[in-house]
């Protein structure tokens, strides 16, 4: 009698491990988002980095990011654990920067604070500012908006630079849990909102905005929160009077949270904590020490202070100004993430 061949054959009969191709998750922003922007979105349902860096905005660096601070942790555990302590305040991304502010915002606003502003003084949002890229900007700014509505449970009001903007975004955004307004409506803020938020008002808006923080500073008091203002104007034509004028009508408010980055380092300061100067960590490409901490902002003296500037050093020695002149090599890893 004829056997027959088995019904597997030796290859068939083992089990191949062949990779498995899992479905890519959603992105937080729909498929036709803008390509410059698509790099500064994060996957949905991703796990956040492990250690907060600003180098992090950087996409196109991560490969080499990720080698190098392999490299770095097999130097030790316990220096990893150190930078980690010195910088893990620091966001990880543009969207994590965001949310960040939200919640520091609304951590303000449960304490009892009225007058707040939350800044991020990196080149994504001055870039995203310029003519014909203000929906990214504004989709951005709904993060911001989201978190607050949630972190305080309150009727959230976002005022906008102008109406037109205002009526599109209440038209795109009919799931969105604030209320949209403009500078230019004659109440933009009801009497039953109850914190009232003024997204990137500029200098040329300053009459509206400080109407309408007079307005919420009658019975009942609300908070107001500035979100990136552009309230201050180095124009030549703008008199020492309306400086001055500014210059104490920002001092009402209290900086809840800001982020810069620096040529070798950066500033940062999310409430409840402090003030923070970080320094580059020179064993750990893109990451940060804590170099001080101050109960005030930081003033360019501060600054030269902390990075050594004001202290006995040869001539060779760089100076505050060529610091500053660093910037603009600084930000261009942030740049070439929008720019491609």
């Amino acid at each position: 009698m004829a056997t027959t061949a088995p019904l597997l054959s030796p290859q068939r009969g083992r089990v191949a491990h062949l990779p498995r191709r899992l479905p890519a998750p959603p992105l937080v922003f729909p498929l036709h988002a803008p390509a410059r922007l698509r790099p500064l979105l994060r996957l949905r349902g991703a796990a956040p980095p492990c250690g907060a860096k600003f180098g992090k905005f950087d996409a196109s660096d991560a490969p080499a990011e990720a080698e190098e601070a392999e490299a770095a942790a097999d130097g030790g555990v316990a220096q990893a654990q150190l930078a980690e302590e010195d910088d893990s305040c620091l966001p990880s991304d543009l969207e994590g920067a965001i949310r960040q502010s939200g919640k520091a915002s609304a951590d303000f606003v449960n304490s009892g604070g009225m007058r707040a502003i939350a800044e991020l003084l990196i080149p994504q949002l001055e870039f995203l500012n310029e003519e014909g890229a203000q929906a990214e900007l504004w989709a951005l700014s709904k993060i911001f908006l989201d978190t607050l509505v949630q972190e305080t449970g309150q009727k959230v009001t976002a005022i906008f630079p102008d109406a037109g903007a205002a009526a599109l975004l209440k038209y795109q955004w009919t799931d969105a849990q604030f209320k949209c307004a403009s500078l230019s409506d004659r109440k933009p803020v009801g009497p039953e909102d109850e914190v009232a938020v003024m997204i990137i008002p500029d200098h040329q808006m300053l009459e509206s905005v400080e109407r309408i923080a007079s307005q919420l500073s009658d019975d009942p008091i609300r908070p107001l929160i500035m979100w990136n203002p552009r309230l201050v104007s180095g124009d030549v034509g703008v008199g020492f009077n309306v400086r001055n004028l500014r210059r104490n009508f920002l001092s009402t408010f209290t900086t809840v949270y800001s982020m810069r980055p620096l040529p070798t380092g950066a500033v940062f300061r999310c409430y409840p904590g402090k003030w923070k100067v970080f320094n580059d960590d020179p064993s750990r490409p893109n990451r940060y020490l804590l170099a001080r901490e101050l109960t005030s902002r930081p003033d360019a003296t501060d600054i030269e202070r902390i990075f050594g500037g004001t202290d006995e050093q040869s001539e060779e020695s760089p100076s505050l100004m060529n610091n500053v002149m660093g910037v603009f090599s600084s930000v261009s890893r942030f740049m070439r993430v929008i720019s491609k």
